[in-house]
């Protein structure tokens, strides 16, 4: 893509340019007087390719810098961070989130298709430059508790943890304490977690951290079906079985010999479901 002011006259109207990220609370940090460096037109976006206004920063101490990795448009039509791309209303992964509220992914992947569907979404829009644009924007509210259930609502400010120092890992590392990098162990490389796409995670298609959740989501779901099905066959089981009343069954034994004549004869107090046969 050309940079020329006079070179492609068009394609350059459409560069975005901002003043203020649309962050998470997560991403931002708990710093309240946050300084970010703002960068106009330094990168393109990860999924549209459009250059955009980049902003850096530290959201805390013994942090790792981070930076907006997509433009505030796709931003708007997935209602997602800028830099994380969770869903800013409920913390989820957009796969989990559009599950929940049963939106089906009709954004175009081809270039052409893409310029042509943002710039009608702009040109429709409000002067509101964060509020959800698309299939999200029109989306009513969710008609089960799911994803309030499991939103994230504070902030996980470990994810903000600076990387693991791969020289550590090689016992080449001779920084000790004052190592900006984590001294750990990486996780297992066969871990599905491990493996993350930028793209899979905004399009909700093939996410790993959105299929362990939704996992997760399914398994609870099983064992409450199955709890409500016990609680509900140990009730029936209970309403079925006859329910006989002491008197009845004082009524039904025999009485005692030689008392089959008399009128007032009478067995001793007890309790008659504790009593039991004798054989002599």
């Amino acid at each position: 893509m050309a940079i020329s002011k006079s070179a492609n006259t068009y394609n350059r109207q459409n560069w975005e340019e901002s003043e203020f990220p649309i962050l998470c609370q997560t991403c931002l940090g708990d710093n309240p007087y946050v300084r970010m460096i703002k960068e106009v037109f330094g990168s393109e976006c990860k999924i549209c390719d459009r250059p955009f206004t980049v902003f850096r920063w530290c959201p805390g101490a013994r942090m790792r810098y981070k930076k907006t990795e997509i433009c505030q448009t796709c931003s708007r039509l997935k209602n997602v961070c800028q830099t994380c791309l969770f869903d800013l209303e409920y913390g989820l992964p957009v796969q989990v989130r559009d599950k929940g509220l049963k939106i089906k992914d009709d954004l175009p992947r081809s270039a052409v298709n893409r310029e042509y569907f943002t710039q009608n979404l702009e040109s429709g829009s409000t002067g509101n430059r964060t509020e959800p644009l698309g299939a999200v924007g029109k989306a009513p509210p969710p008609s089960n508790d799911m994803l309030r259930r499991y939103a994230r609502t504070t902030p996980y400010y470990k994810r903000n943890r600076p990387h693991i120092c791969s020289f550590w890992v090689k016992g080449e590392c001779k920084r000790g304490e004052e190592c900006p990098y984590r001294h750990e162990m990486p996780t297992d490389p066969d871990d599905p977690l491990s493996n993350q796409n930028m793209k899979d995670r905004y399009y909700g298609v093939d996410d790993p951290v959105a299929e362990k959740l939704l996992q997760q989501i399914e398994g609870v779901s099983k064992v409450s079906v199955a709890k409500e099905k016990g609680i509900a066959f140990e009730k029936s089981t209970n309403a079925a079985q006859p329910t006989t009343a002491k008197q009845d069954l004082v009524e039904t034994l025999p009485p005692p010999p030689g008392a089959e004549d008399s009128q007032n004869f009478y067995y001793p107090s007890q309790d008659p479901l504790r009593m039991g046969t004798t054989t002599h």
